[in-house]
């Protein structure tokens, strides 16, 4: 049974390429017919295809830094040559009041308040100086960028000697497949 529907199928195949309404039959190859919408499919020769372009923006992201300086006070703190001299000096002139215990009070007296009067003395002959510092700042920035992007094509091609033209979505190369519709005309 199988055998015999392959036989079936290759004879009404070739019978529809012999039957006197084919395309086949009629000389026009590559195109086919629908007998119930009049329709037939075939090749145009494509004349042009020029493209069309529009202008598109597009945001890019990038980073932009830029060094940022800042200044802060600051107090001279090196005051040891100051507290040094100072307890010396003021060692010295403690040594100088009383004796005995009371000469040894008064030198460490002395010292202790000549260190704290040339500390203050240094610092004060010092002024404030500031402390410059620098760090990077970043930041996120759009960059536009304008670039030519093809939307479409203008086609004009040819089709049994009638030259048409459409706007197509893409480029259809050397050869255009076209549907052709026919109905009675009034």
């Amino acid at each position: 049974m199988t055998r015999h529907y392959q036989i079936t199928t290759v004879l009404a195949t070739l019978f529809s390429l012999t039957a006197p309404h084919s395309l086949f039959a009629q000389g026009y190859e590559g195109a086919a017919i629908s007998a119930e919408e009049a329709i037939s499919f075939g090749f145009a020769d494509v004349l042009r295809s020029d493209p069309i372009y529009e202008t598109v923006q597009e945001a890019r992201p990038r980073e932009v830094c830029s060094d940022v300086s800042t200044e802060r006070p600051r107090r001279y703190d090196n005051t040891n040559a100051g507290t040094v001299i100072g307890a010396l000096v003021g060692a010295a002139l403690g040594n100088q009041v009383g004796g005995g215990d009371g000469r040894r009070a008064a030198t460490v007296a002395g010292a202790v308040v000549g260190g704290a009067v040339g500390r203050e003395v240094d610092a004060s002959d010092n002024p404030q100086g500031s402390e410059r510092s620098v760090r990077s700042e970043c930041r996120v920035v759009d960059q536009y960028v304008e670039r030519k992007e093809v939307v479409g094509y203008d086609v004009q091609y040819r089709y049994r000697g009638e030259v048409y033209s459409s706007r197509m979505d893409y480029d259809p190369g050397e050869k255009l497949r076209v549907r052709v519709a026919v109905s009675p005309a009034d």
